[in-house]
């Protein structure tokens, strides 16, 4: 007999800008049950029941910036997204993927970018990765007990490497052969064909390779030439499917080359194009003004298809010591982290030469910048000293009368990676992150979750971006509506991608969140650090409040509830799969046959049996 969920009392968003509606809301076999069929139940029919009065139901939020690629095999369950109602995620951003080349090379060009330890991520792609082709990828991870959804880009990272080799692929001097970029191209029509996103690619100059082999050479899409980009692009239009990119972050000029490359002119299809990132940044404060203005009006002048991707959250980033990515953006601050190992990276921070580049650098105001570099607004949070904590850089320099550069790297050398310490680069103005996330050029997710997982936790994105427009509106400065900010979580993007996600009409699968309003108060900014089992322990940074999500249930199964998941969870079982562009996707056939137990809470609080 198929499984009934009863879901009593919400407030429901179907996905849909509309506004929520108070209804009941009734899940049969893994998806939203349809009139006729709620026309024969009642609440005494339901094998479980969950309370939803006060709450707002809405689809399970997409997250659709990821690079969970490593650790959705040594931990499929994903649940630090989950807990937070995240029910699919995209892997594959940045051209980043672990699809086609050999889990040394994927582990080399994934690992430092994205501040994974390698030690952690190439044993995880060795045991698990099995995989050669993109058909064969999904495959792989429908055999993983997957906890969401999951759907993907092709890398062109990865594609690179797979074709040319490591070396050649991050050599200035060579290109693919026409045999190669032929080969790369029928790689590409077979992901494609298998149902991925498109491709990702990745011109930004600060992303780095790690390993031993060829350290600090950029990533290898970014040796790309323009024109082999642009067979790709023409393969993407034809197949109408997206190209993920970032550009060059730090000048940003080549901005105008994926306009260009995404418009129609009036004579061609449009090729769907998304960048990270849009931010309100400290370093230029007019900048995301500028750039969203002007791809709402290429959008509809040139007939570009374009969307920004951002984090709707303050922009706050933790580093141990060195080891934070803006350092990449100059010369000095790359130098330092081309050096992995302490003792020679530390003779390097002693050097008066080096310090000087360094002060140089940041005392370098006008050049183009993500950072805004200002140690007087970067504050020590964690010292074996700690007579260090809660100052900032700037503050220590003054005590002792020297350069706040010099302040920063004699603590560097002293503590090393003890020296734990904090800033916000952008999104620190409340009503802009809330006009700049709610912008129709902008699409929300952007939160990098599974990487940086000692820098940032955006986690939760999805929660704090409602919260900061439920308290915009009755503020009555809110630029949409409740509804209107659902559809940007949901809907908004299961469409621009063409993925079955996203919605909550009836007949779709019974991907789901409740979300508890009284929940979301100032706890979702709180700092808090877990371990990451499946990386030997390794401490996550996240930001928790089991305040917020009630319940998330994917394909019908309620796997989390009020801060517990349900036994087995991510271990005996799939409950997510892998999502192919423009294809339904029915629940996986075995969770109706062996139903995970349901989370051990307080069931007269939140839920309740049906006898």
């Amino acid at each position: 007999m198929p499984k009934r969920s009863f879901i009593r009392g919400g407030l429901v968003f179907d996905g849909s800008p509309a506004a929520g509606q108070r209804r009941d809301l009734w899940i049969i076999d893994g998806r939203v049950a349809t009139p006729e069929q709620v026309s024969k139940l009642t609440p005494e029919d339901a094998d479980e029941v969950v309370e939803a009065e006060g709450a707002w139901v809405m689809p399970g939020f997409v997250d659709m910036h990821t690079h969970y690629d490593a650790e959705v095999l040594a931990g499929p369950g994903l649940h630090e997204s989950v807990r937070h109602g995240v029910t699919t995620v995209f892997m594959g951003s940045c051209s980043l993927s672990t699809i086609l080349s050999t889990p040394e090379d994927c582990a080399d060009f994934f690992s430092r970018v994205e501040a994974l330890p390698r030690e952690h991520v190439l044993p995880a792609l060795e045991q698990y990765k099995t995989w050669t082709t993109p058909a064969a990828y999904i495959e792989g991870l429908e055999s993983r007990p997957l906890g969401p959804n999951i759907a993907c880009f092709l890398g062109h990272s990865d594609l690179r490497v797979s074709v040319m080799g490591l070396g050649r692929a991050v050599d200035k001097k060579e290109r693919p052969t026409a045999e190669e970029q032929a080969r790369m191209e029928r790689l590409l029509e077979d992901a494609l064909d298998a149902g991925y996103l498109g491709l990702s690619t990745m011109t930004n100059p600060w992303d780095k390779v790690g390993g031993d082999r060829h350290r600090s050479r950029r990533l290898p899409s970014s040796y790309a030439s323009w024109r082999e980009y642009r067979r790709f692009h023409r393969i993407l239009r034809r197949r109408e499917r997206i190209l993920q990119s970032a550009p060059n972050i730090t000048t940003k000029v080549n901005v105008l080359l994926f306009l260009a490359a995404s418009a129609s002119w009036g004579v061609r299809r449009r090729l769907k194009t998304t960048l990270i990132s849009a931010a309100d940044t400290k370093a230029n404060p007019q900048l995301a003004t500028a750039i969203t203005g002007a791809v709402n009006m290429t959008n509809k002048v040139i007939g570009t298809d374009f969307r920004w991707q951002t984090v709707p959250m303050p922009f706050e980033v933790y580093a141990d010591g060195m080891d934070l990515v803006v350092f990449e953006e100059f010369e000095a601050g790359e130098a330092a982290l081309h050096l992995a190992e302490e003792l020679e990276r530390n003779e390097l921070l002693r050097d008066e030469s080096y310090r000087r580049a360094f002060r140089k650098d940041y005392d370098k105001r006008f050049s183009p910048r993500v950072w805004h570099r200002d140690f007087y607004d970067a504050e020590v949070v964690d010292a074996p000293d700690p007579s260090l904590i809660g100052k900032s850089f700037g503050e220590l320099a003054d005590a002792r009368s020297v350069h706040p550069v010099d302040a920063f790297l004699d603590l560097v050398v002293e503590h090393g990676r003890a020296l734990r310490w904090r800033t916000t680069i952008a999104n620190h103005r409340r009503q802009r992150l809330v006009d700049l996330a709610s912008h129709p050029t902008v699409h929300v997710g952007f939160a990098d979750s599974g990487a940086h997982v000692r820098n940032m936790a955006f986690y939760n994105y999805a929660l704090y971006y409602l919260r900061e427009v439920h308290e915009a509106e009755k503020r009555g400065t809110a630029p949409l509506s409740l509804g209107e900010a659902v559809h940007k979580l949901t809907g908004e993007l299961a469409d621009w991608y063409r993925v079955d996600a996203g919605y909550l009409r009836p007949g779709d699968r019974a991907d789901l969140v409740v979300v508890d309003p009284a929940g979301l108060d100032a706890s979702l900014e709180g700092y808090h650090e877990a371990p990451m089992e499946m990386f030997g322990g390794l401490s996550r940074m996240v930001r928790r409040n089991d305040e917020a999500v009630r319940a998330t249930m994917i394909a019908g199964q309620i796997v989390y509830e009020r801060g517990h998941f349900a036994e087995g969870f991510g271990q005996a079982q799939r409950t997510g799969s892998f999502l192919r562009v423009d294809t339904p996707t029915p629940p996986p056939a075995a969770l109706a046959e062996t139903p995970l137990p349901r989370p051990q809470v307080d069931a007269a609080t939140y839920t309740s049996r049906a006898s």
